[in-house]
């Protein structure tokens, strides 16, 4: 076997490896105690002036409360859409509602829960 054929071999076992974990992504958030959590353990939360799949939390507000980030390479599945932002960024949304964390929770704390007369919330798990 020469050279060649062994590295073709090597390069053809690694793509057969590898594909199968790429065509099944994980979800964009957890689920923790039926709370939604990103993948760093900060709660997620959604906010009541959103309409589904618009957020109306932009500039400031997007700033206290950043959006769940996907790239334009994410594509949505089952209860997760991607949504386009005003700012053009985009977005996870779970059932329809944009998700959000909370610029002064620590990882597993949800000290937004209920802020702005309770226009914040804690996102749960269907």
């Amino acid at each position: 076997m020469t050279q060649m054929t062994a590295s073709f071999k090597a390069l053809l076992l690694a793509a057969a490896v590898a594909l199968p974990s790429m065509a099944f992504a994980a979800d964009p958030a957890m689920e923790k105690n039926g709370m939604l959590t990103d993948h760093n353990e900060m709660t997620l939360y959604t906010y009541a002036k959103d309409s589904a799949g618009k957020s109306a939390c932009n500039d400031k507000c997007a700033e206290n409360w950043p959006p769940l980030a996907a790239s334009a390479a994410d594509k949505s599945m089952g209860d997760w859409t991607v949504i386009k932002r005003d700012d053009g960024k985009m977005q996870w949304a779970y059932q329809g509602k944009p998700l959000y964390t909370f610029k002064m929770d620590k990882a597993g704390e949800m000290t937004g829960d209920g802020k702005a007369d309770g226009a914040w919330k804690v996102a749960k798990a269907k």
